[in-house]
């Protein structure tokens, strides 16, 4: 938003800093600041789920009518250092701000949605209204009667207000701890030729977990326009509204917090794998249903070893959780990049090199050239970001103690290379995401010379 012309995160904004004062949502923006912006950022893909992007769009709007250029890097870098935009890896947006003042030509927007929504694994909605903020997401448009209900362990407290049923349920702030983050598993005693060790990581999804449902109603989707990379499939907050509201007799909001989905969201399953020359190995991992096979699916001479450690919720429904580090330990161990073939059937390789992600995608032939582009770069700063800078601190309870977005170790659109996508696929559209992240994972760590820990720094 913008308070006296001047762009400010609302998240962070209490009311009482802004009495008296103009304050501007990207509903108040000039219609041809509205036109222009929405038109630049659709054409570029620079919005999927639409979450964060009235607000980058407020603050590039906010320093547009300051005379800022806009077309430098630099610049735009230090603008989007406010925002978290997991979905598009930024550079879409960088080129939306330096080309906002081009006439674009109509888009096929149903293909585009169709692109979209194969990729983000549930309906997508692409368009101009995604960027001005106009579509509905889980918390979006409960009556006014609503009670709201926030989460205490796996206890719920409810409230006439957000406010109200935080208090009651006892909230507290998140924070950043000092508390050092490593991997949870020690390595299998061997002798390798090479090892790898995760630790845990948050899928930062921007959109905390949200539905509400009225007494004889169902509830609304908690991933709306967004699929949260897989991170929101185990959520219990549909089913929570339900019953609440049942419960009740009256609408009720369910309301995960931010520490919420740190502490009791799914997360990738924590690994430590040694590997011999020949293949041969074993792979110690986060118990979790399934990630046996799926390991072996990819490195069918290990054995595999599932181990119970304390810590958050673990699932293979995050984006290629298992399979992509296979896929890492099977080319660090060819020592060159090569092919990743998706359980979609889409293929991939990755090269890093000379401040650039160079990825070849083979998924059939595109519905969509932007979106799939934009889904490519997405998945290609999920992977680079990964290995490179995330990580998350949790003791030896299994108690998480990094509870904040700037925690989580999220690459800075300051800090990504420029990601070039080539399409050589011909045929049946496939999704494509799952391919490029492990493609750009394995290249990544390869290129950093396959440290044994993750991050690498």
């Amino acid at each position: 938003m913008l308070i006296d012309n001047a762009p400010r995160v609302a998240c962070v904004t209490p009311l009482r800093r802004v009495a008296g004062r103009s304050i501007t949502t990207i509903d108040g923006l000039t219609e041809q600041e509205r036109t222009r912006w929405a038109d630049a950022f659709l054409a570029h893909g620079a919005s999927q789920c639409g979450f964060c992007t009235p607000g980058i769009v407020c603050r590039l709007v906010g320093h547009e009518r300051k005379g800022a250029d806009l077309g430098d890097r630099e610049t735009v870098d230090r603008l989007l250092s406010a925002h978290l935009c997991r979905c598009t890896g930024w550079q879409t947006i960088k080129e939306a701000a330096a080309e906002v003042s081009v006439k674009y030509p109509q888009r096929d927007v149903e293909a585009a949605t169709r692109q979209a929504s194969l990729e983000a694994g549930t309906h997508q909605i692409v368009g101009p209204e995604v960027v001005l903020g106009e579509v509905t997401f889980g918390d979006d448009k409960p009556p006014d009667e609503a009670l709201v209900a926030a989460r205490n362990n796996e206890q719920w407290a409810i409230g006439e207000t957000l406010h109200q049923a935080r208090e009651r349920a006892g909230k507290v702030q998140g924070r950043r701890t000092s508390l050092e983050s490593t991997p949870p598993l020690d390595l299998p005693k061997g002798d390798w030729s090479l090892t790898l060790r995760t630790g845990w990581v948050e899928p930062a999804y921007l959109e905390t977990d949200a539905s509400w449902c009225d007494p004889v109603g169902e509830p609304s989707n908690p991933t709306a326009n967004g699929g949260a990379f897989g991170g929101k499939i185990d959520s219990d907050v549909s089913e929570r509204a339900k019953f609440l509201a049942r419960e009740n007799g009256v609408p009720v909001r369910v309301l995960w917090s931010r520490e919420d989905v740190v502490r009791y969201g799914s997360k990738r399953p924590p690994l430590a794998a040694g590997l011999r020359a020949d293949g041969t190995g074993v792979v110690r991992v986060a118990k979790t249903p399934g990630v046996g096979q799926v390991i072996q699916s990819v490195l069918p001479d290990c054995d595999i070893e599932q181990i119970e450690i304390p810590g958050p919720p673990t699932s293979l429904a995050l984006r290629g959780a298992g399979w992509a580090e296979a896929q890492m330990l099977r080319i660090g161990l060819r020592g060159q990049n090569d092919w990743v073939h998706a359980p979609s059937g889409a293929r991939a390789q990755a090269e890093i090199g000379q401040g650039t992600i160079r990825i070849e995608v083979d998924s059939g032939t595109p519905l969509d050239w932007v979106m799939f582009r934009s889904y490519c770069i997405g998945a290609a700063h999920m992977a680079y970001s990964w290995v490179t800078s995330e990580s998350l601190s949790v003791d030896a309870l299994g108690e998480v103690q990094d509870l904040t977005v700037r925690s989580f170790g999220v690459l800075r659109s300051s800090d990504t290379p420029h990601i070039e996508v080539v399409s050589v696929g011909e045929g049946e559209v496939l999704a494509a995401g799952e391919a490029v992240f492990a493609a750009v994972a394995a290249a990544t760590w390869l290129n950093r010379g396959c440290p044994p820990d993750l991050p690498t720094g």
